[in-house]
């Protein structure tokens, strides 16, 4: 994948991460400071980790020092405003499909130029896109949605980096797998919220803990 398209790609995603950031602080009734620091931690935290476990230096957001102050441009300007509308407060999780779909997606295409193979790729994909959520619900004092019984989360974003794999491998125009991997993952995820799809889960009284003789 080309580095422009990367790079594009991860500006968008930042930008979707943060404003699902802003708008899950303001909620909770945060000052500036707070939708502030809750929207960084949505919009890096996954990529971040990306970056660590590659050993990428500088990290993507001090090497784009321009990412940061559009978090910052957006906390500033919802902040301003006395009263999220509660349509907007409706929508919260779009910009959330939008940012794991996207972040997903750039962080399976980063792992790869480093040379990782697709299952690596995959699972720091799924970091990329999820990782910052999770960071900004244990701010948040909610429990993330990965750890628990919730619709699908995590899932979306291991199936959408494979399908983007997949499509890349025998598609020439890579613009149709960044693109469809991006929309199944921004689809599904969508669509587990609306029909309440999530993986079984296991109550304690499921599992055999008695010892052996």
């Amino acid at each position: 994948m080309e580095p422009a398209v990367l790079q594009f790609i991860e500006l968008l995603a930042v930008i979707a991460a943060a404003t699902f950031g802003v708008l899950l602080a303001r909620r909770k009734g945060m000052d500036f400071v707070g939708v502030f620091s809750v929207a960084c931690m949505t919009a890096f935290g996954g990529g971040t980790l990306r970056d660590l476990f590659l050993d990428r230096h500088p990290l993507f957001w001090i090497q784009h020092e321009h990412y940061p102050l559009i978090v910052f441009g957006l906390a500033a300007v919802t902040s301003l405003a006395r009263r999220i509308p509660k349509l907007v407060e409706r929508a919260l999780y779009v910009p959330d499909a939008l940012g794991l779909g996207l972040f997903s997606v750039v962080g399976t295409g980063y792992a790869l130029e480093s040379g990782t193979s697709w299952f690596i790729a995959c699972l720091l994909g799924t970091i990329t896109g999820t990782f910052g959520g999770v960071i900004g619900d244990v701010v948040c004092n909610e429990v993330p949605s990965l750890f628990r019984s919730a619709p699908l989360y995590a899932t979306c974003s291991f199936l959408g980096c494979w399908v983007y794999l997949l499509l890349r491998s025998v598609v020439p125009q890579q613009i149709l797998a960044i693109s469809v991997g991006i929309v199944l993952i921004v689809l599904f995820r969508l669509a587990a919220l609306y029909w309440n799809i999530r993986l079984p889960e296991f109550s304690p009284a499921d599992v055999d803990d008695r010892r052996g003789p």
